[in-house]
């Protein structure tokens, strides 16, 4: 996979969690995770790669916050559109 994208799960038409998926490898799975910030873990692949961002608290979520830690991983910063079906339940 090679762009970023972001997967929510609904339940009863609010987000119940969600993960943005970070460019991959093939096959490349999380061999460990790393909590960051209240409601954001950190999936990492063998070797250290960020491969994904778990959301756990979708209703919590913050632009800023998620944006600060792409930035902090060397990924591009995500804009609110990016972010819709997330920030907008």
């Amino acid at each position: 996979m090679k762009e970023p994208y972001l997967e929510v799960t609904f339940w009863r038409g609010r987000p119940l969690a969600a993960y943005y998926y970070l460019p991959r490898r093939p096959g490349q799975k999380s061999v460990r995770t790393r909590r960051v910030e209240p409601g954001l873990v950190i999936d990492l692949a063998r070797g250290g790669q960020p491969i994904g961002i778990e959301i756990t608290a979708p209703g919590k979520l913050s632009l800023a916050a998620l944006n600060q830690l792409l930035r902090e991983l060397g990924f591009a910063p995500v804009t609110q559109a990016d972010l819709a079906p997330v920030l907008a339940a």
